[in-house]
């Protein structure tokens, strides 16, 4: 590495360049390391004059820094030419710089414990030294302490006697292939980049992003937290069965009363055991990582333990004898002797195992039929690895709960009455067996393959220990169960590994039986294991569910950020032993080990489907250094995850499942807003670029047509919605569905309104979130209005997903404004809609369309349809009755006859027509007769060309004046010019002089110019054509107005604009005359296709 890089200083000559090597000082672990210098990534020498000219540069190396950063301008000569960028983009050499002095060390447990020293405030501040952790104290240990634990030593035993050597290694080898493919997965993203200070759940949300990254946290959480209660019960279990029995509070009178008795033991012990580990952890965490190597070393020399007994079996068996009644194992607690009856001075008396069986001691006592009709055997409890036990314990023996424990090599006499088995001393099953609850109770012993990532702010390089720490971990751990599984197999009987709680055995711990030296060192080294594998639970699960409520993607979990003043987390503790205290009430090992088995599988699930999407999307910061990762194993590993999780329990992987689903939908609508870059944003913009290319390949049909809408703004001002009713009127119209984008134009160029364009998107995306409109936001700067809508109506959407429906306000002050620029930017717009093949909706009197909270009443919708558009008069109204707002509107259809038209048969159609559009409205025919123009249209048509012909010289005089104007000072500019450039005056020159005759002359022609045009204009006579559209107006009007002037919404065909650009105002006349008196009135010209069918 040190030969890789050589840095040069820019503009000095061939002897001042500096080839030396950078010296490398991350070496081995073994090496020297400065702690102020260590660099867990480059190693760069800091020297002042390393970089540039040695002046202090940006002290930030990231583009976009803060703005203190920005005071630090660039002051050299070498790069003048870039130094108006410096304040955003730092010069290499400072990237490097702040590279190379870049720490990942965690803020963490460090601190608490500093905070927990009684040396006051006044002591003082110890220099934050840099993480040292190497692969074997910081992850490999780690792992190991927290994969080995309590399933090794309470039910791996009895898995492999209940399933038999061959199904148990089956379920080894599928558990850790999950772990180990999941690892791999894990390294992948640890190679990633720089892993952060936070461990795993930093890992999994920063890849899978705030919605999965808050579902698998929690999961993670949950598993850990019952991981807890499973350590808790363990411990419990070992105190009360193995250590002290008579500490128990509540006794069975009745051998079919003991279950219960256990349970409640284990209740009330629980309850007190998490009491005072969450007083430990509340205390000080500092303890409990003190204890952790002691915890540590129990597990190994437990271990150790175990393979040493296997050892001594070959040639010295242990003697553990087990007594059978029949086939039948019995229950070693209450006899010495396995006999029925016994020589005493060569009298024949009886034993104790006779008073269990018979109501008296006496030779002719009524005893059991089972009893009488069967002797008792003594058998080798571990007969050793050259016995041949082997060959019986290869396959398994599954039974229902109650079942007895029975060696089918022996011979057995049945009785005809087995009712009072349940009262006798045998050993039985406690729960009913099968292969798939083995998984789900054998899962949680391969599980804490993450303890070491957890550790990733301490560790000196988290990108080498966490792959190969904890890959080993997890290949050392499944040597130890592959080979724990054969060994016990072949060395212990299967009547024993059956016994669950070691009572054929007096009692004993089954594993501790195999141990060597005694047994009391399995039993110590697995109680002390258990309890610090709890306390460890207690210590993480609340940081781990503090780290979360910090992010803020979870925002009921908010409270739970807060802890002490050191940041010990004192409320997430409390919530994690209240959780516990639910694990601790089910009571039950067996029970609890599927729960957190469904939690850990989950997230184990998400952390491979990160990987495999990641890599399948090609995402372009996925660049994992992992040689030995590749997509098809992290592929291989969600599956396998999914199929454990329904292997070992359907109804708990559906229960897991659903509260993953139920978390992520509430970070998705209520949570914080984070974009970490994560795979699940790659996916959805995969699926989305593939949606766009399926959707460009044919257009939509009819039966698949709605609006998607373009809505034109106007802005205010101060860049407020002008019309925001506009937005709640298109949510009405759309209720979420299909595509929604909002479009404004301000006027000016990008490089000058840059801010102010930003500021109207933001106010616009406020709007619509006060609205409820879902869609998009797009604000230009254009040159002018006009252009600006033209290419939002042209360019917005993307592939097939554009809009086909504009929706924009009437110009409501078309009249009163002295620019015509409003009204001709509406008819241009109109134009453009229709030569797009768009459909046009304009709401007039928008400002009193109903907000989203009103509740219309009783009322109606009024279509009237004059031309036909392609249905979409019909369709509006439908859409609009979706909403609750429209709800209880009904829908009434008005069309027009003319006089030779059958009204009659048009009403029958027009019904037919709806029927088989399946759409429910009444109908209405309007028959219009034919009738002479009256004077009132004809003089309103008179006054309207007199206004327009007027607004054209007033526009037109003033237009010459500025012309005028614009003459004058360019020939003003011109001779101040001439006079600089030749201060002599030539005889060329020429002078323009105004007398007072020419002045009058011509204040006189423009005078009779303006008095002829006024005369024009009482003298015009109105255009015909004019008239006529005058006359449809008026009269379509007074018909409209009569029947729907009470209606809530009022649907109109549009005319559309004249092709002549010179009637444009007279175009807005007539509408203003057709739309008069009306309140709610919705404008439709149609796209110049068929949108609804009478098909299925």
């Amino acid at each position: 590495m040190s030969e890789r890089f050589v840095v040069v200083r820019v503009g000095q000559d061939d002897d001042g360049v500096k080839n030396d090597p950078v010296p490398d000082s991350g070496g081995a672990e073994g090496d020297s390391i400065d702690p102020q210098d260590s660099v867990p990534i480059l190693e760069y020498s800091r020297e002042p004059n390393r970089y540039g000219d040695g002046m202090p540069k940006e002290s930030s190396p990231f583009i976009n820094n803060t703005d203190h950063d920005k005071g630090n301008l660039y002051d050299g000569k070498n790069m003048a030419l870039f130094e108006e960028e410096m304040d955003s983009n730092p010069m290499v050499s400072s990237l490097l710089n702040k590279l190379a002095n870049y720490t990942n060390l965690t803020q963490g447990v460090k601190e608490h414990e500093e905070a927990d020293d009684e040396e006051g405030s006044a002591r003082s501040k110890k220099p934050v030294k840099s993480p040292a952790l190497g692969t074997l104290i910081g992850v490999y240990l780690p792992c190991l302490q927290n994969i080995l634990g309590v399933i090794l030593f309470l039910r791996l035993t009895w898995i492999v006697g209940t399933a038999g050597i061959m199904e148990s290694l089956a379920i080894v080898v599928m558990t850790c292939s999950c772990t180990m493919l999941t690892a791999i997965s894990m390294s992948a993203i640890a190679t990633n980049g720089v892993v952060p200070a936070g461990g795993s759940y930093y890992m999994i949300s920063r890849s899978l992003g705030p919605e999965f990254g808050g579902a698998v946290g929690l999961c993670f959480y949950l598993g850990t937290t019952f991981a807890g209660s499973m350590y808790i019960l363990g411990t419990i279990e070992i105190l009360l069965t193995y250590i002290v029995p008579s500490a128990a509070i509540f006794k069975a009178e009745k051998k079919e009363n003991e279950p219960e008795a256990l349970l409640n033991n284990m209740r009330v012990y629980g309850t007190c055991c998490l009491t005072l580990m969450s007083l430990v952890v509340f205390v000080g965490v500092k303890y409990v990582n003190k204890l952790a190597l002691v915890f540590l070393a129990c597990v190994i020399l437990s271990i150790l333990a175990i393979y040493a007994g296997v050892i001594k079996t070959a040639f010295e068996p242990p003697d553990f004898p087990i007594c059978l009644l029949g086939n039948r194992t019995l229950q070693n607690h209450n006899f010495d002797q396995c006999l029925k009856t016994m020589e005493v001075d060569n009298v024949t008396v009886t034993t104790k195992l006779w008073s269990l069986f018979c109501d008296s001691p006496d030779l002719n006592a009524t005893c059991n039929e089972y009893f009488t009709l069967n002797n008792v055997t003594v058998i080798q409890g571990i007969p050793g690895l050259t016995s041949g036990v082997i060959r019986d314990n290869i396959w398994g023996d599954y039974g229902p709960k109650g079942m007895l424990v029975e060696n089918k090599h022996q011979v057995s006499e049945p009785a005809a009455d087995t009712s009072q088995d349940i009262y006798m001393p045998y050993v039985a099953n406690d729960i009913t067996t099968f292969f798939t609850l083995l998984v789900g109770i054998y899962f949680p012993s391969v599980t804490g393959i993450m303890a070491g990532s957890n550790r990733s702010g301490d560790l000196r390089d988290a990108q080498k220990s966490i792959p190969i720490g904890t890959i080993m971990a997890i290949a050392t751990t499944t040597f130890i169960y592959i080979s724990s599984v054969i060994l016990f197999g072949a060395c212990i009987e299967g009547v024993v590994l059956r016994d669950k709680f070691g009572d054929s055995v007096k009692g004993n711990l089954v594993i501790g039986i195999l141990a060597w030296p005694s047994p009391w060192v399995i039993v110590i080294g697995s109680f002390f294991s258990c309890c610090g594998a709890g306390l460890q639970s207690l210590t993480g699960a609340p940081r781990l569910l503090q780290a979360i409520a910090r992010d803020g993607i979870v925002p009921f979990l908010q409270v739970f950020g807060h802890g002490k003043a050191n940041g010990e987390p004192t409320w997430a503790l409390l919530l994690t032993g209240g959780i516990c205290e639910i694990g601790i009430l089910i009571a039950s090992l067996d029970a609890v080990a599927p729960i957190l088995s469904m939690f850990f599988l989950m997230c184990y699930l998400f952390v491979n489907l990160a990987c495999a999407l990641q890599t399948l999307l090609c995402t372009p910061n996925w660049r994992p250094r992992f040689k030995f990762y590749h997509w098809a194993l992290s592929f291989l590993g969600a599956s396998l995850c999914v199929s454990l999780m329904f292997i070992s329990s359907w109804y708990y992987a559906l229960v897991a499942m659903l509260i993953a689903g139920c978390i992520y939908k509430y970070i998705e609508y209520r949570g914080a807003e984070k974009e970490w870059g994560d795979g699940i944003r790659g996916l959805s913009l995969n699926a989305a670029r593939y949606a766009l290319i399926r959707l460009e390949e044919a257009p939509p049909h009819t039966k698949n047509w709605r609006p998607q809408m373009l809505v034109l703004l106007n802005l205010e001002s101060d860049h407020t919605v002008k019309h925001p009713r506009l937005l709640s009127f298109c949510t009405q119209l759309k209720a979420g569905k299909g595509l929604t984008i909002v479009g404004s134009v301000l006027q000016g160029t990008y490089m000058t309104k840059e801010d102010e364009v930003k500021k109207a998107e933001q106010n616009v995306k406020s709007s619509m979130t006060t609205e409820r409109t879902k869609g998009f936001c797009h604000v230009v700067a254009s040159s002018n209005l006009r252009d600006g809508f033209s290419h939002l109506i042209q360019t917005a959407g993307l592939g097939g997903m554009k809009h086909n429906t504009v929706l924009m306000a009437w110009p409501g002050t078309w009249k009163q404004s002295n620019d015509p620029v409003s009204w001709k930017n509406f008819i241009e717009t109109v134009r453009e809609t229709t030569a797009a093949n768009q459909a046009l909706l304009v709401a007039k009197n928008v400002d009193s369309f109903p907000t989203n909270t009103d509740r219309l009443g009783e009322g109606t919708i009024d279509v009237w349809w004059i031309v036909h558009d392609g249905g979409l008069l019909m369709l509006l109204p439908f859409l609009l009755r979706q909403h609750k707002v429209w709800r209880k509107c009904k829908m009434r259809i008005f069309t027009v006859a003319n006089m030779d038209d059958n009204s009659i048969q048009m009403k029958k159609d027009l019904q037919m027509f709806l029927y088989h559009l399946r759409l429910d409205a009444e109908v209405e025919v309007v028959e219009m007769h034919d009738s002479d123009i009256s004077a009132f249209t004809y003089e309103k048509t008179l006054v309207m060309e007199q206004r327009s012909q007027m607004l054209k010289q007033m526009q037109l005089s003033r237009t010459e004046r500025e012309r005028e104007a614009q003459l004058i000072h360019d020939r003003n500019t011109a001779s101040h010019a001439a006079l600089n450039d030749k201060p002599d005056t030539g005889p060329d020159r020429v002078h323009m002089t105004w007398t007072k005759d020419k002045f009058l002359s011509e204040r006189n022609r423009n005078r009779s110019e303006v008095n002829m045009g006024v005369r024009d204009l009482f003298n015009m006579k109105p255009n015909q054509s004019n008239v006529r559209r005058m006359h449809t107006a008026v009269k379509l009007n007074e018909v409209v107005v009569n029947r729907s002037q009470g209606a809530h919404l009022v649907l109109l065909n549009m005319p559309g604009p004249p092709k002549n650009r010179g009637g444009d105002e007279n175009y807005m006349e007539f509408l203003e005359v057709l739309l008069e008196g009306l309140n709610r009135v919705l404008l439709v010209r149609g796209g110049g296709r068929e949108v609804i069918t009478i098909y299925s």
